[in-house]
């Protein structure tokens, strides 16, 4: 998994990258087609802000959060992100049992 961190009107620190970095195997384990992440790092006003984008095997998913400090508005982030590919690997799942279920006996159809 590629990782990428911007930051709009923050300094990335390296502190903040691990942190970044951390919180993103999270979403490894749960999924592992995950091939790139793109992270946006803002401060707003009062506000700082976490955004990213999720690209896997299919789709890309992406996800805000807002706090007023930069690690919990990360960690909210990854919550949401996480509960997004887990919702996308279940649908994943579903679809492959719905394809290869069995075929229904015919014998037991004849009377």
């Amino acid at each position: 998994m590629q990782i990428s961190v911007t930051g709009h009107h923050v300094e990335l620190t390296d502190a903040l990258r691990n942190y970044v970095d951390s919180k993103f195997e999270r979403l490894e384990r749960h999924f592992d087609h995950v091939t790139n992440v793109h992270v946006v790092l803002s401060v707003e006003k009062l506000e700082q802000k976490a955004e990213a984008t999720v690209h896997i095997s299919g789709n890309d998913i992406f996800a805000e959060a807002t706090h007023e400090n930069m690690y919990p508005a990360i960690d909210a982030l990854v919550d949401k992100l996480d509960r997004q590919v887990i919702r996308h690997k279940e649908k994943l799942t579903q679809r492959r049992s719905r394809n290869h279920a069995p075929a229904p006996d015919m014998e037991s159809d004849v009377v």
